[in-house]
């Protein structure tokens, strides 16, 4: 077990406990309630106070999105995110450590088979506000338009749209409930779960990329996925 060293415990806990922000909105990583929550990123954030031996404070949010906001007014220490670009310049991300896909959820009659056929004039689709994906297919789509608003699945069914974007597990669990939709198989993206701290706070940065190799290194990942139900997903390779 490895020890955290001065500097980088001074950054994890500048206010003598880790605070870690926990995205209720992706049940691959974390689940329970805003009371209770629980998952892989509440055991690797207990581990992580543990290790430094200072207390946790678990902060929960119901989207990535909000998370995000929340950096701003410096509310957490240490948070669960996917790797993007707009959310690198100010957070520093370890390695991932979990590989999720997003994948379109369309009406079971609809034309659209492949990745491909959604991105097309005419197109619309429903995504969240502040997710990874929402973020990666602001950058990459060319043709579709992007209806943005707190839950993109709702958005899709009120509003009669095309396509929905999300996680590939709670998509899935949509369509299951749903039969009048079904999902697109081919991923149209791999999205790059990891832990980041607040840009600046380069020695909790260094630290936090040896742990999270780590945790993937000991089973410790894969074990909290098992246990949480999402043993399907996949750990990160090692960086």
């Amino acid at each position: 077990m490895s020890v955290v060293p001065a500097d980088a415990l001074k950054e994890l806990a500048p206010t003598g406990k880790i605070r870690a922000a926990i995205n209720l909105g992706n049940p691959v990583l974390a689940q329970g309630t805003m009371q209770a929550p629980s998952g892989v990123t509440v055991d690797l954030a207990r581990e992580l106070a543990k290790r430094a031996g200072v207390p946790l404070e678990l902060v929960p949010f119901d989207a990535a999105g909000k998370v995000f906001e929340a950096l701003k007014a410096g509310a957490w220490d240490i948070a669960f995110l996917a790797i993007e670009p707009v959310r690198a310049a100010e957070i520093a991300f370890t390695s991932p450590y979990v590989l999720i896909e997003g994948v379109y959820l369309v009406p079971q009659d609809s034309p659209l088979k492949t990745p491909a056929d959604v991105d097309r004039e005419g197109i619309r689709i429903g995504v969240s506000k502040g997710a990874a994906y929402t973020l990666f297919l602001t950058r990459t789509l060319k043709a579709a338009k992007l209806v943005i608003e707190e839950d993109g699945v709702d958005t899709f069914r009120a509003q009669k749209l095309d396509a929905a974007a999300g996680v590939r597990q709670p998509i899935a669990g949509y369509a299951k409930a749903h039969p009048d939709t079904r999902v697109i198989p081919e991923r149209f993206m791999e999205i790059r779960q990891a832990m980041g701290v607040p840009q600046g706070r380069n020695a909790a940065a260094k630290y936090l990329q040896s742990f999270i190799e780590e945790m993937k290194a000991s089973g410790f990942v894969a074990d909290g996925l098992k246990r949480s139900g999402q043993g399907e997903a996949t750990v990160a390779p090692a960086a």
